[in-house]
This record gives C-alpha cells, structure tokens and sequence, in this order.
C-alpha cells in the first residue's frame, strides 16, 4: 500500500500530488473540500453502524432459530435462509433469504450432444419445437453464458429416450453453487389488513 506523504501545516495535495499552499487556494475551494470531507467521514461512520447492525442482526435471527428448533430436540447449523419472522400482531417482519450463483460445468455439453442425438434420430412432427425449445435453451447471452431457467426447462419435457434421459441428468449433475449470499430485509404495516412495505436502509431509496 502507497504511503501518503506528511502534509506540511498551510498546505494541501491537489489530485496530481502537488503540494498547494492554502493561502493560493479560493475560500470557496477550501470550505468545498472542507464540506465533502465532514459527509464523508459521517457517510463511513453510518456505514459501519449498518454493517454492525447487519451482523447482529444475523446473530440474533440464527440464535432465535436454534432456540426455536432445540424444542423438538433438533440442532440446526450452517446457514440459515428462506426464514420470515413476524411479531405477534404480525405488523412487522424479518425475513432471512438465501441467494445463490449457480453454473455449468463440462457435463453441459456432454447433455448437449446427447439431445442433439435424439433430436437427429427423431422423425416426428414434435421434433421441430423440441429443436426450437433446445436451440433457445443453449443460446448465449453477451458473456457467453446460458440462461439457467432455460436449460432446467428442458428437464420438465418428457420424451421417452434413455438418451433424453441421460441428457437429463447430465444437466442436474453439472450444476455448479459457485457463491451464496445472506440477505436480511425488514417490512412493516400500520395493521394486519394493509401490505407490508420495506424499511429501507438504502440511502438513495430513503
């Protein structure tokens, strides 16, 4: 990491790292910087709050989760997602929500040629929309992946071919969890009639 050089008192670095006597420097430029760097520092003081708040948030939620399961004699571990937690008048709620990346590996173009085998083989009218559904199922997008829902829409066909099938599960086995992430959100409402709205901690959205 590059050290920052001591800055002699009367003076300030400009971005090009040039030292620049104050007394050369506009008052409106001054009290501009002076202004970005209080909000900032306070901008980086909530950040931290909210982070602490984050984790112990989690904490809280996987300690009442436990709690709750230790009364049947079961221990929960790892994470724990798709949770929603209401108070008893049900007017505020915390939901816990697990969301993970998944991908192919190789075995996807091992499923692909199996389908474009039975496809080939195939001479009924069918076959057509079959190609049409597989041909839509494969294609890239910009970065060159597949669309997931897609290629797992295919394994709702049922077509009657062990080669189908293999393809099948070739789809399954080559799906990949390359990250997860915790997400915890928190709704409230004036009664149990109206809909919950989000308590945002978004500053942009406040």
């Amino acid at each position: 990491m590059e050290q920052i050089p001591d800055i002699p008192d009367g003076f300030m670095m400009d971005a090009k790292g040039n030292l620049v006597a104050k007394k050369n420097i506009k008052p409106v430029d001054l009290l501009r910087s002076e202004l970005v760097e209080k909000l900032t520092a306070r901008a980086v003081e909530q950040q931290q709050k909210l982070i602490q708040f984050k984790s112990g948030a989690f904490t809280e939620v996987d300690a009442f989760v436990d709690l709750s399961a230790s009364e049947y004699g079961e221990q929960l571990g790892g994470k724990k997602g798709n949770i929603t937690l209401l108070n008893f008048d049900c007017t505020q709620k915390v939901t816990v929500q697990i969301s993970e990346r998944r991908t192919f590996d190789e075995r996807l173009q091992v499923a692909k040629n199996l389908i474009d085998e039975c496809i080939r083989d195939w001479s009924d009218d069918a076959d057509d929309r079959v190609k049409t559904l597989v041909e839509h199922a494969f294609q890239v997008d910009k970065q060159g992946q597949v669309s997931l829902s897609r290629i797992l829409g295919l394994r709702k066909l049922d077509m009657r071919d062990e080669r189908w099938d293999s393809a099948m599960k070739a789809i399954a086995d080559s799906i990949q969890i390359t990250d997860s992430k915790e997400y915890i959100r928190f709704y409230q409402r004036k009664n149990s009639d109206e809909k919950f709205e989000a308590i945002s901690l978004d500053i942009a959205a406040i």
